[in-house]
């Protein structure tokens, strides 16, 4: 592999505690979470504990206003260890920011202390049941009535929707005006009229919780509203960059980790008297894995080096996030054909991590859409 140069030593010494912390605090009860159909919300407050929870929020609201490396360093451990029940990097990396970028002083004195802390867990209700990817055909609606606005839609497919305290809420204040009258609003799970629905049941990230959310004529006050009103859409396509760099971190780390277990498995597993990484057609496997793995971390570390420098376009994260989701799922499907029947076995990590894989190519934009993004930009 390819020494790679974007981090420093105080980096790594990071990356030390984060993958003690995983070892000790979450790997031996994450299979009992799968189960449970959700994490602990102890583990929360103690990542909190160790700065890992939205490291980059400015040390005046109780971060420790570091850059975007130390956000990349957790989500690289937590997929490198298979914990995708660890909502962290949708806490983190996509919804936390809004605030930063958006809120208002008192918005951020309120909860960016408790957020760090993990007090407070948030969700960000984008998807509706009938809309996708397509945000412009959202159907909640936010409508003014005096000093405040009423809320009414629903929302499914939510990561940390069952633990969520606050969530952030995309609406249409304005249903004239198509994306241009979207807002987005902060909303407390004690909110009247807010329930939560059921916790999904998915064919991966099993100890993740993944809701439906709803609204029902949910009263809430002007100071709600975070940012300014009519603008939620350039707010998401502004940080969506972010979010898709997150996907491809999370999906290349995994499939990392990934070959190098199919590897040492290979050398284990005999078949015909002999270990299977001894047939030509396991090494060279192996080989087109890695050397497009090796491509892909160059390309990622390039975009992430682009990111801190405040270079990362839309087209380029979407190629981040296309390239990276689409090899993460092939990595998976070669390695568990690799382990054979074995590799079907929901005991072996290749097998979680095929089911868990999948997803990464549908959430933060299918890689079709990722697709027409980067169409758009080659023909003008």
């Amino acid at each position: 592999m390819i020494p790679r140069t974007i981090y420093q030593q105080e980096h790594e010494l990071f990356r030390d505690t984060v993958h003690k912390f995983l070892a000790d605090e979450v790997a031996p009860y994450h299979e009992q979470w799968e189960i449970d159909g959700q994490v602990d919300r102890s583990v929360w407050l103690k990542a909190g504990e160790l700065g890992m929870l939205c490291p980059s929020v400015s040390e005046s609201y109780g971060g420790v206003g570091v850059d975007f490396r130390y956000n990349a360093i957790v989500n690289e451990e937590v997929s490198r260890a298979g914990l995708t029940g660890l909502g962290f990097f949708l806490h983190s990396d996509i919804a936390v920011p809004y605030l930063s970028h958006y809120g208002t002083e008192e918005q951020k004195l309120t909860y960016l202390p408790r957020l760090v802390s993990g007090e407070i867990i948030t969700a960000i209700a984008m998807t509706e049941p009938h809309t996708g990817s397509d945000l412009q055909g959202i159907k909640t609606t936010a409508v003014k009535d005096g000093d405040n606005y009423i809320l009414n839609g629903s929302k499914t497919f939510i990561t940390n929707g069952q633990m969520a305290d606050l969530v952030i809420v995309v609406a249409k204040t304005d249903p004239t005006l198509g994306a241009k009258g979207i807002s987005l609003f902060l909303v407390e799970a004690s909110a009247e009229g807010f329930t939560k629905g059921r916790n999904l049941k998915k064919i991966g990230m099993k100890a993740q919780d993944t809701s439906e959310l709803f609204f029902e004529n949910v009263r809430l006050p002007k100071t709600a509203l975070l940012g300014e009103e009519n603008q939620g859409f350039t707010y998401l396509m502004q940080d969506l960059p972010q979010e898709r760099l997150s996907v491809a971190i999370s999906g290349i780390a995994a499939a990392e980790s990934i070959l190098q277990q199919t590897v040492s498995y290979t050398m284990e597993r005999k078949a015909f008297g002999k270990p299977i990484a001894n047939l030509q057609n396991t090494q060279f496997k192996l080989a087109e894995l890695d050397t497009e793995l090796t491509a892909a971390r160059v390309f990622l570390d390039r975009c992430l080096e682009l990111h801190l420098s405040k270079d990362l376009d839309t087209v380029t994260a979407s190629k981040a996030k296309l390239l990276c989701t689409d090899l993460q799922f092939k990595v998976m499907d070669e390695c568990l054909q690799l382990h054979g029947g074995y590799g079907y076995m929901w005991e072996y990590p290749v097998a979680r991590a095929w089911a868990d894989a999948r997803v990464q190519k549908i959430y933060a934009g299918t890689n079709e859409i990722m697709k027409l993004i980067i169409a758009r930009s080659l023909i003008k």
